[in-house]
Order: structure tokens, then C-alpha cells, then sequence
């Protein structure tokens, strides 16, 4: 099949996987329904913050390895097929373990959560490298960003609708078993779209790194990388720190329901207005904005804002302003974060400052494990969202120096 740059195929099942991946991995969404299936088994603040940096924090630990071999792959997209396996499997077994051990032993299925959790996470380490790859190769730079906002409203589109499912499924059915439900079905759902994904056309690479003789070797270069490139490090200090939302975001919800009546609807309406803000977000601001350093810095703007409505928050109305606001916010983030990564690399080297950057803002994954024992010491809410909002501001300087690097580097 010949190759097409920007296919309107490629573009349909890019986006069709990103529907059928948002079905599924909205029950564990850890602003909300993660937080509260955790404290079904245990109420150490510290453990649920654990566990929700295991949800992304896994697929850090392999991106530089994945890195070191990817750099040669002419084509990624048979190895990524691998991965979607792996991501199925994981997530499938979470649910059947709650369903067989989740009332009587507590204990032990916290564990098969903790370890399926990982090990849905672990495989997208590759596949993150892969994914940009792709990214890179399918879209021009126009074309990508429009691309990756058509995956977030298909995304926040999936969720609206998953989220009032979960809602009604939190309602409706016993604990834990209602979880495990959720599990096993978006299992299946999110199965659809990896299969739809693992059929885009795919072209070679033509520009391809010399493969190092070792992994250290590999690591060595890296490091000639960043310490040779400012602009690279300060865009990757940029999006260390918009992980800062991660001190306080799988608290919110904890928050809310010491706070207001929390109902399994009004679970599912909070979802469902994060999801109206990634789609509002989406149709209104990203999709027209080629410029990813502004795209950072707006998201910033708008990150902040949400957290600052969280020191005030008393009623359902201001928990889900908050849970719009961060719906449009992070989007922007995502997709600046991953084209920031594309437009600064040499096509060969792709792989390595992906995983680089990846590696080292991906740090701010494990901020919930920070919140959450400082919430256990302290037990205030609102020190954990000051802390949020301190390092979004920091955060938010530094994406406006990367601004000023970017456009002075240009001018030169």
C-alpha cells in the first residue's frame, strides 16, 4: 500500500484510537474513580498516591531502553502491536481479580491492583516511543497538532460517555464488584481501538541512527545530548513542572467527599464535565495553535486557575469547575508536551530525546506519592494544593523563558 502523508485514514484511526482507549482507562481515572476504588481496600492517603502514580509511572522505568533499540526500527509499528497486547492482558486481569478476591481479601487483591497497574504502564513505556514515532512520520507539523486534537475531543467524547456508564455502574452494583466490572468491560472496549491502531499504513524510516555498542554507551550519548542543548534542557524543566498538578489532583476527589454528599452520579458528572472541558478546550484553543510554546503556556494559565478554585471549594459546583478547568488544561499540556519533543529532535535521533525528555519530566508522576504522605502528616487539603499552585507558577516562568529561547534562537 502506497504511503500518504496526513491520510485521512491514518488520521481516522488515530483518532479511533484514541475513543476506544479513553472508554477504557476512564474507571481508573485517578482524579476520580481510582482514588475512590483505593480507599474501598485500604485509607492510607499514601498508598492511594502510590498507586496512582503506578498507573503512568511504570512506563518511565523501560523509555530509555525502549529508546536504545527503537533509534534503528525502520518501521515501530510491529513492535507496538506487543504492547497493546501487554495493556490488555494487565488491565483485563485487574478486573478478574477484584471480581475473585476483591470482597474477602483485601490485602491481596490491593496487590494484583498494584501489580496489574504496573504492568499496564510498564509496556507503554515502549509504546510512547513507538507512538511519537509514529506521530512524527504519518503528520506534518500542521497536520499533527490538528490530528492530536481531533484524539482529545475523540478522547473527552469517549469519556462523557464512560463516565456516565461508570456513574450509573457505581450506583447500581455492590463494592468492589462494580469496579471489577468496569475493569473487565473496558478491557474489550479498549482492545477495538488497539486493533484499529495496529492497521495504520506505516512508511520506513529513511534516516536512522547508528545503534551504540551498548546501552551504556547509549546513556552516554544522551547525556552529550542534554548537556549540549539549553533549550532542550529548560523545555524539559517546563514539563517536569506542569506534572505539579500530580501533588494534589488524586486528593481532590477525597476531598470532595468529605466535603459535599458524593453520589455515584455526581462521580460520573464530575468525569463527565472534565471531559466537556478537554472537548471545549480542544475545538476552541488547541486545534488553532501551531505555536506549542504558547500552547504551554496557556495551559499554565488555565491549570493554575482550576487549582486556586480548589482552596475555596465547598459544593459540587466548584469541584466541577475545577474538574473543567483541568479538562481543558491538560490537554494543551499533552499535546505541547509531545510536539515540543518532535520539532526540537533530528529525525534520527528522535527515539533518544523522546525518551530523555520522557524520563526526566516523567519524575513528576511520582508527586502524588509526596501529596500523599504530606496529606497523611498534615492532614490539610489545601497545604497539598499550594503546593500544586507554587509549582505550576514555577512552572509557568520557565515555559515563557523556553518562549523567549525558542524565538531569539530563531532570530539568530
Amino acid at each position: 500500500m502506497e504511503f500518504k502523508l496526513n491520510d485521512p485514514k491514518n488520521n481516522l484511526k488515530n483518532v479511533l484510537h484514541a475513543f476506544f482507549l479513553a472508554l477504557g482507562v476512564t474507571i481508573a481515572e485517578p482524579s476520580t474513580v481510582m482514588p475512590l476504588m483505593l480507599s474501598y481496600f485500604t485509607a492510607n492517603t499514601a498508598l492511594i498516591g502510590l498507586y496512582s502514580s503506578l498507573l503512568r509511572g511504570g512506563s518511565i522505568v523501560v523509555q530509555l531502553y525502549a529508546a536504545f533499540h527503537a533509534q534503528t526500527y525502520k518501521r515501530v509499528l510491529p513492535a507496538l502491536k506487543l504492547v497493546f497486547f501487554a495493556r490488555f492482558l494487565s488491565w483485563f486481569l485487574i478486573g478478574f481479580s477484584i471480581i475473585l478476591f476483591g470482597k474477602e481479601y483485601k490485602t491481596l487483591t490491593l496487590f494484583l491492583i498494584g501489580l496489574g497497574l504496573f504492568f499496564f504502564s510498564l509496556p507503554a513505556g515502549f509504546g510512547a516511543i513507538y507512538f511519537k514515532e509514529l506521530q512524527a512520520k504519518l503528520f506534518t507539523k500542521e497536520y499533527r497538532g490538528k490530528t492530536i486534537s481531533n484524539r482529545n475531543i475523540a478522547g473527552a467524547i469517549a469519556t462523557i460517555i464512560s463516565g456516565g456508564v461508570a456513574g450509573w455502574v457505581i450506583s447500581s452494583f455492590e463494592a468492589p464488584y462494580n469496579f471489577g466490572y468496569l475493569f473487565l468491560v473496558s478491557s474489550f472496549l479498549m482492545a477495538i481501538g488497539f486493533i484499529a491502531f495496529s492497521t495504520i499504513n506505516e512508511p520506513p524510516k529513511k534516516n536512522i541512527a547508528k545503534k551504540e555498542k551498548s546501552f551504556k554507551d547509549f546513556i552516554k550519548n544522551g547525556a552529550k545530548i542534554l548537556k549540549n542543548d539549553k533549550i532542550f534542557k529548560v523545555q524539559i524543566l517546563a514539563i517536569l513542572l506542569s506534572y505539579g498538578y500530580f501533588f494534589a489532583l488524586p486528593f481532590v476527589i477525597l476531598h470532595a467527599k468529605e466535603t459535599i454528599t458524593l453520589t455515584g452520579w455526581l462521580i460520573g458528572g464530575f468525569i463527565t464535565v472534565q471531559m466537556v472541558g478537554s472537548l471545549i478546550g480542544n475545538l476552541l484553543l488547541w486545534r488553532k495553535i501551531s505555536n506549542y510554546e504558547f500552547m504551554l503556556i496557556l495551559s499554565y494559565i488555565i491549570l493554575i486557575a482550576a487549582f486556586l478554585v480548589t482552596l475555596v471549594s465547598n459544593s459540587a459546583f466548584a469541584y466541577a469547575l475545577f474538574f473543567f478547568l483541568f479538562g481543558i488544561a491538560f490537554d494543551g499540556i499533552s499535546n505541547s508536551s509531545m510536539n515540543l519533543v518532535i520539532e526540537i529532535a533530528p529525525e534520527d535521533k528522535r527515539p533518544a530525546y523522546t525518551a530523555i525528555q520522557t524520563n526526566i519530566a516523567s519524575l513528576g508522576l511520582f508527586f502524588p506519592i509526596i501529596g500523599g504522605f504530606i496529606l497523611k502528616l498534615t492532614n490539610s487539603y489545601n497545604l497539598v494544593y499550594f503546593i500544586s499552585i507554587l509549582t505550576l507558577i514555577l512552572g509557568l516562568i520557565v515555559s515563557i523563558w523556553l518562549n523567549r529561547l525558542k524565538k531569539a534562537s530563531f532570530s539568530d
